[in-house]
Order: C-alpha cells, then sequence, then structure tokens
C-alpha cells in the first residue's frame, strides 16, 4: 500500500464528511474531486473505486447516528423514562412516512438513474435547480416559521419533505438541499428542517448503501483494506464534525450562501470538465 494511495483514501473521505449532509452535493464535489483529479478507478479497478464510496458513506452515517443517538433512542422507544413527561415527540411513523416517497422511487428507478443521470452534465442541471430552489425557499418563507422543532411536525409536512428529497435522487440536486428547501417552504425552521433530514438519511444511506456492497461485495479485497479503513474514518471525523457546525450555523445564515456556492461549483465543474 503506498503512501499515494492512504492519500487518495483520506482526501476522498474528507470530502465525503465534508459535502454528503451539507446542501451542496456530495456527487459534484467528488466529480471534481475524483474523477478530474485523484481517479481512485486507476489505483485499483472501477467496481473498488465504487465500492470505497459506498464504504465512506458508513462513515458519515455513524457520524450522524452519534450526533443524534439519543433522538434515534426515542424514536425506537429506548428512552422511556426520559420522554416519559414530555406530551409531544418526533414518532417513528412519521419518518417512516417521510421516507416512502424516496424509497418507493428509488427502488424503481435505480437502474434508470445509475444509467442515464450520472453524468456531468446532469449534475450541472441538478446543482443550478437545487440552488434556485433553495434560494425561492428563502425568498419565499421570510415570516417565522410555523415549526420551530422537529417534534411539533405534523405527518402532512413529514410527507411533503419525502417528497422533496425526491428531487435528491437526480445527481447533483442534493438529498439534503431539496428536503431542508422543501421543509423550509412547509413553513419549518432550517434548524428542524435540517434535523429531520438528517434523521431520515440514516435508513435512506444504510439501505441504498447495503444494496451497493450486496452487489459490488466480491470486489471487497483484503489488500485495498488499509485503502477502505482510512477512507472510513476520514469521512467519519470530518462528518461527525460537520454535522454539529451545520446545525448550529444552518438557522444563522439559511440557505442563500449555500445556493451560490452551488451555482458557482456548477460554472466550475463545467469550465473544468465540459
Amino acid at each position: 500500500m503506498q503512501l499515494w494511495e492512504l492519500f487518495v483514501a483520506m482526501i476522498l473521505g474528507i470530502v465525503e464528511g465534508l459535502t454528503e449532509f451539507a446542501p451542496v452535493s456530495s456527487t459534484g464535489h467528488m466529480i471534481i474531486v475524483d474523477d478530474i483529479w485523484l481517479n481512485s478507478k486507476e489505483l485499483y479497478t472501477e467496481p473498488v473505486a465504487n465500492t470505497f464510496k459506498v464504504v465512506i458513506q458508513l462513515g458519515s452515517i455513524l457520524a450522524v447516528v452519534i450526533v443524534f443517538k439519543d433522538r434515534f433512542k426515542d424514536l425506537l422507544g429506548l428512552n422511556r423514562k426520559e420522554t416519559a413527561g414530555k406530551k409531544q415527540r418526533l414518532s417513528l411513523t412519521k419518518v417512516i412516512v417521510g421516507l416512502i416517497p424516496a424509497g418507493v422511487l428509488g427502488l424503481l428507478f435505480e437502474d434508470y438513474i445509475d444509467e442515464y443521470l450520472f453524468s456531468v452534465e446532469t449534475v450541472i442541471i441538478g446543482l443550478v435547480l437545487g440552488a434556485i430552489l433553495m434560494l425561492i425557499a428563502d425568498y419565499v418563507t421570510k415570516k417565522k416559521p410555523h415549526i420551530d422543532t422537529v417534534d411539533q411536525m405534523t405527518y402532512k409536512q413529514a410527507f411533503g419533505m419525502g417528497l422533496f428529497q425526491c428531487l435528491g435522487l437526480w445527481p447533483g440536486f442534493s438529498r439534503s438541499g431539496s428536503t431542508i428547501a422543501g421543509g423550509v417552504l412547509l413553513r419549518m425552521s432550517h434548524h428542524s428542517a435540517a434535523d429531520f433530514t438528517f434523521i431520515m438519511a440514516v435508513p435512506i444511506m444504510l439501505g441504498a448503501s447495503g444494496l451497493s456492497l450486496l452487489k459490488n461485495w466480491e470486489y471487497f479485497t483484503m489488500d485495498a483494506l488499509p485503502f477502505f479503513i482510512v477512507g472510513f474514518i476520514s469521512a467519519f471525523i470530518v462528518a461527525l464534525v460537520v454535522v454539529k457546525f451545520f446545525l448550529k450555523l444552518i438557522d444563522k445564515i439559511k440557505l442563500v450562501p449555500f445556493a451560490i456556492y452551488r451555482i458557482v461549483l456548477a460554472a466550475l465543474i463545467y469550465i473544468v470538465y465540459v
């Protein structure tokens, strides 16, 4: 295992951790960093490189589980003493309702998305359209939101955010960006929309990552194990910091700065790659 390979794994893990849960599109960043610069598929094979990107997503998922550990205990009924006196708490059924739209569409159109939508051009389109949605969300909802915390959200809002999450199936649109913007349009605060987005991310990403690993398990070789471990740890550590920082920041700066960044990123990808 050469130092360059470990460096590539660390950089890609950092990129994954930085961008997976921020509304900026991890796919767009992977195109710039990996496809244009690092070319991880040349170190091993393309299947190994694709499997690696699934494994580092699991590092990001673990970070979210740790940040929201008390919330997940509530959802699974493991914090009964702590929540016994609280009348209103986010229920597991609302999370399930939010997961249904993207879960169904993802299963129905997975092969179509992989075959036809994973291109530089579609990522650029997704980045720009996602930015427009985020700008609209911040412009339309300047008034005080109806929902300040995720515990107050309704089933209608949970399902509505699930519908907006479907936009994230388009590469470059950003699952977190579309879902948070959707929550804001449904009159939730930015922080509560981000909370629900991250909570839904765990089962969604676990399911997608699990299916990808099963399909590509034969490419998970022992000689590539250090490569996978370094990427996983890098993604986990960075995502742990980013998620905590983002949740403190989102209510202060809203979505506009991220939208502007996405437009700049789309222009950069177009100039460099197209």
